[in-house]
């Protein structure tokens, strides 16, 4: 999973709904058997995003000595409709423990 930023805003969410439905503007599914489950999905973006960064050992997971980077959604992907993902609302980010966004 990826995004094209900056040719794109970057939008996590739509990129997980991409990642699960592969679903063009038409409705039609391209690859279906390329699908991953929303699980594994938000494992692209957390612990293989840290992985091919070579930062597995302080991101990528919520345990005892990482760095707490993080977001709050709105709606817990992985129960969802998996139809309605890209709908999902951050409304906060945390970097290494700090808030530096909040939604209005």
């Amino acid at each position: 999973s990826h995004t094209d930023a900056p040719v794109a805003l970057p939008n996590l969410m739509q990129v997980m709904w991409a990642t699960v439905n592969r679903t063009s503007r038409s409705g039609k599914v391209m690859g279906p058997d390329e699908r991953l489950t929303p699980l594994e999905a938000l494992k692209t973006f957390t612990l293989c995003g840290a992985y091919q960064h070579f930062e597995e050992k302080t991101k990528g997971s919520i345990e005892p000595g990482k760095l707490a980077d993080l977001v709050i959604l709105d709606k817990n992907p992985l129960t969802v409709d998996p139809a309605t993902i890209n709908q999902i609302r951050v409304l906060e980010t945390i970097k290494e423990g700090r808030t530096v966004y909040a939604a209005q």
